[in-house]
């Protein structure tokens, strides 16, 4: 007579519930470790692809990159044409630039939400829905023989559903706007959603940002001026049908064009270059 093979041995119950829950824990935690590998891998990956997003996004604004595109139109890829980019940061206090934090691992965004990294917004002068603003952001420049080609500044405000980030960049004269491009937010598809449309975006390079006064002068109007007047060269098309995101953009662009943005940092760089 053969001998009772080891699962059929009395006091051994293979879906007792101590077997069952050995089994599930084991799992587990087998899973968390290929997970956390995992994570930890991918990680370095993942940065680069977050840092050439950045540079793709801020390209793109400049009017240097096209849509969609990995490369411009003679071929240079992404990191050949940022590298003609000098990143500074600036003091929006003072608007001067400043040696304050380490560029290559800042992140304003962060700042923004440390109270002794950043102020509070007077609520009558907070027509972002920002609350806080860092002390300390980030610029990207690019120059031609020494003078100023291109400057992008990031850019953010509360639209509809949530804050819109982007980059607002400007041609030599620190007062045309050459473009304008959102990287994140939460607006309706069709309607505010259309922050992303090329044909809205290609409105923006051309406008004036300030008027003689050098005041932030940019309004997204329904029904524009004529053309050829002052009126109209601040002008850009509201977005169809998403009065609250196009309130929050315009609003955006002012705030950070004014006192309390990079207003005084564009004042001092049109003085000294």
């Amino acid at each position: 007579m053969s001998e009772p093979s080891g699962n059929d041995k009395p006091g051994f119950d293979k879906e007792g519930l101590k077997n069952v829950l050995f089994v599930a824990i084991a799992v587990c935690l087998v899973c968390s470790v290929v997970v956390s590998s995992a994570a930890v891998m991918l990680a370095p990956l993942r940065e680069k692809n977050q840092e050439l997003d950045q540079k793709q996004n801020i390209l793109r604004a400049a009017g240097l990159l096209p849509v969609d595109a990995k490369v411009d139109a003679q071929g240079h890829s992404v990191d050949e044409i940022f590298s003609e980019f000098e990143v500074r940061a600036v003091d929006l206090d003072t608007g001067r630039f400043t040696d304050a934090v380490d560029v290559s691992a800042y992140d304003p965004l962060k700042a923004a939400k440390i109270p002794a990294e950043s102020m509070a917004i007077p609520d009558d002068e907070d027509i972002a829905v920002l609350g806080r603003r860092e002390n300390v952001s980030l610029v990207y420049i690019k120059r031609t023989d020494g003078r100023i080609d291109k400057l992008v500044i990031p850019v953010r405000g509360y639209g509809l559903w949530g804050t819109l980030l982007g980059y607002l960049a400007f041609d030599g004269d620190l007062e045309t706007i050459a473009g304008l491009g959102f990287y994140f937010h939460k607006e309706t598809p069709g309607l505010g959603g259309e922050v992303d449309n090329p044909n809205w975006k290609a409105l923006w390079p051309g406008v004036k940002a300030f008027d003689a006064n050098g005041e932030p002068a940019v309004h997204l109007v329904k029904t524009r001026s004529p053309e050829g007047s002052e009126a109209s060269s601040h002008e850009v098309d509201a977005l169809s049908g998403a009065t609250l995101t196009t309130r929050g953009v315009q609003n955006l662009v002012k705030f950070w064009t004014g006192d309390l943005g990079f207003g005084p940092f564009l004042d001092n760089l049109r003085t000294t270059g």
